[in-house]
């Protein structure tokens, strides 16, 4: 398996940032290793403080549980798994959060905050595409 490389991080966090911009939305935006450890970070200069953590969270959560944050949530809402969200240091169970995948493996992880939940995600998939 291997892993995120400086240049790749740099340009997902970057091409987020951008995709964000574009369509005038403040967000942070957090990548993360196979282990779940910060690897990157970046947020737009107006982005509440809120979503710095929340971006991490929906990261994590991707690649522990090896699925969209999303997914994650609808697991949790359908198995009534209450609580789930605050194990690991504390997940997120909504969207915004996705695995970086390369040859079948999961090699990292995106999370981005601070717009709608269906918005995070569209600019943590367009900043993945590719990689």
């Amino acid at each position: 398996m291997s892993a995120l490389k400086a240049s790749e991080i740099q340009h997902i966090l970057n091409t987020a940032l951008a995709s964000a911009e574009e369509q005038q939305l403040a967000v942070a935006i957090a990548v993360v290793d196979s282990a779940g450890h910060l690897s990157g970070f970046i947020r737009s200069d107006d982005v509440i403080l809120g979503p710095v953590d929340v971006c991490q969270r929906k990261a994590r959560t991707a690649v522990l549980f090896k699925c969209s944050s999303a997914q994650f949530g609808e697991v949790i809402e359908k198995e009534k798994l209450l609580g789930m969200e605050l194990s690991n240091g504390g997940l997120a169970a909504f969207g915004g959060g996705l695995p970086i995948v390369r040859d079948g493996d999961v090699i990292g992880a995106i999370g981005v905050s601070g717009a709608t939940a269906e918005q995070d995600e569209d600019i943590a998939r367009a900043a993945i595409e590719g990689i």
